[in-house]
């Protein structure tokens, strides 16, 4: 699953109890963050367990499934790199048990409609004698408001009272107590959001009440490059078997951009700015289902234009037919959208924590302008069109987020077009 990820949503079991698998045949499948992985089988066998249930979340290396062979036992973990692990005969027995205590502590505290708690913080809370009704109680700070170890130990360490202890769903209501209800009519249409589109809404909300979202907008001639790829795109195809398109253009100057100001490409955490080493640009790109998606293109400064362009070609394509893997959008540093692609000029994007700034591109349009030569100056028709720069002002004052725009600007109208690839 990558380096990165810590735990998984299982989100569909595609085998029952007592089906047989067939190696390399999909047992499940599982969801971390916006991307959907299914998880393989190695071996043949039959699946006799199941550990988890739909929607429970599972940190990697965790055992999820009981599969039974011919000659052993295997147990199906969510892992990192592996998806599969296989134990020997002699650990059965101690996987056995190990099952067992978990069932055990299950029947203990469980999870319910409205939270989850992991076998860990069931552990801890059985060990501790903390009751269903006090372990309801504590502040999650994890996702979707989740209890974690440092949640339940911080808990202990302050041993509140508990009738000075509010439930998380009565602070809940307080707060929202005080919004009107939307009433739906009969003739109303009512859609449930998908997993992926309330992700998307937590994180957007998140990220408005974490940034002090401020924007500067730029307009920029590209007549140049319009009219260079025009000239190349066809000897383009006909070498690389690719689609040359103005994304990877843009950034490959957003990428030599961020070289010359650094401090954009950063992260705040507990009052501390981390500079980041690597350039990683993410390219948000919206799916057929209206949700948006962001792969990253790693070490984004060190690509040439081709290696550029078949970066993005591939994470696009990978994209829209939901093969993207979980590190392909892990460890973005900046992001950059395309609200041309939707006909619009330009945009104010929301940032994409932990980040600090984002790019919207306009669309290019072709319109008069006064064009300034030795002998005077005189209208004329050239392609142009706006770049719209959000960035989080409680480190990203106006003139680094205006210089850093301006640096964009002057690479792409600066393009050489006699330039070879």
């Amino acid at each position: 699953m990558g380096e990165s990820v810590a735990e998984a949503t299982l989100t569909a079991w595609l085998k029952d109890i007592g089906d047989k698998i067939d190696a390399d045949e999909a047992v499940l499948e599982i969801a971390t963050d916006k991307v959907d992985s299914e998880v393989p089988s190695e071996v043949e066998g039959v699946l006799i367990q199941k550990l988890f249930e739909v929607d429970a979340i599972v940190e990697v290396g965790q055992t999820i499934a009981i599969i039974e062979t011919d000659s052993d036992t295997v147990a199906v973990t969510v892992s990192a790199p592996e998806a599969i692990q296989v134990s020997e005969p002699k650990e059965v027995e101690q996987l056995e048990i190990s099952i067992t205590k978990i069932q055990d502590e299950v029947n203990i505290v469980r999870s319910n409609d409205t939270r989850f708690y992991s076998p860990l913080v069931r552990n801890i809370a059985k060990k501790e004698g903390i009751t269903q009704t006090q372990l309801n109680s504590i502040q999650g700070s994890g996702k979707d408001a989740r209890v974690t170890k440092k949640d339940i130990l911080a808990y202990l360490a302050n041993k509140p009272v508990a009738s000075s202890v509010k439930p998380v769903f009565e602070t809940r209501s307080q707060t929202t107590s005080s919004v009107n209800p939307v009433i739906s009519s009969g003739e109303d249409e009512i859609i449930e959001m998908s997993r992926m589109g309330k992700l998307v809404s937590k994180h957007m909300t998140d990220s408005l009440q974490t940034s002090a979202h401020v924007q500067s907008f730029i307009e920029v001639d590209v007549t140049k490059i319009w009219n260079w790829r025009i000239k190349i795109k066809e000897s383009f195809m006909a070498r690389e078997g690719e689609n040359i398109t103005f994304t990877p253009i843009f950034l490959e100057a957003i990428a030599y951009a961020l070289t010359v100001h650094p401090m954009l490409n950063i992260s705040v955490q507990d009052g501390k700015i981390i500079k980041r080493k690597n350039i990683n640009i993410g390219m948000a790109a919206s799916l057929d289902d209206g949700n948006l998606i962001v792969p990253v293109i790693k070490n984004a400064d060190q690509l040439n234009l081709v290696g550029m362009t078949k970066r993005v070609n591939d994470l696009a394509l990978r994209a829209r037919t939901n093969q993207l893997k979980p590190d392909d959008i892990q460890d973005g540093t900046y992001t950059v959208t395309n609200v041309g692609g939707f006909g619009s000029i330009m945009g104010t994007p929301i940032i994409n924590q932990p980040q600090v700034g984002i790019l919207a591109l306009g669309a290019i349009r072709k319109v008069p302008a006064v064009i300034e030569t030795s002998e005077g100056d005189f209208i004329g028709i050239r392609q142009k069109m706006f770049l719209s720069h959000s960035y989080d002002h409680r480190v990203v004052n106006g003139s680094l987020g205006g210089q850093f725009l301006k640096t964009v600007k002057d690479y792409l109208e600066a393009w050489d077009d006699k330039r070879t690839l």
